[in-house]
């Protein structure tokens, strides 16, 4: 089974999360959240995608690994949000 690798400082993880909402925010509505929303989002999806990818066993390592995690987990956190929310269209 896989090990995700987070020895990461606080700013370390706000970076990642902002990064990662950002860009799931981008991907999946074709803008972000707005910067708190995006780094919660993030931060969120690192929990989310961390155990995702331990479940499928892939190891993970550094800023990059960690930024793959948390934006692969923010993405199925926001899915699954929609799903639930329903469109707003």
């Amino acid at each position: 089974m896989g090990v995700i690798y987070y020895d990461h400082g606080l700013l370390a993880w706000i970076l990642i999360g902002l990064i990662a909402g950002w860009l799931t925010g981008t991907v999946t509505r074709g803008r972000g959240f707005g910067c708190f929303a995006d780094t919660i989002l993030g931060m969120v999806g690192a929990l989310i995608g961390g155990w995702i990818f331990s479940k499928l066993g892939i190891t993970t390592f550094g800023f990059f690994g960690s930024l793959a995690a948390a934006f692969v987990g923010a993405v199925v956190l926001v899915a699954v949000a929609r799903l639930f929310a329903g469109s707003r269209n």
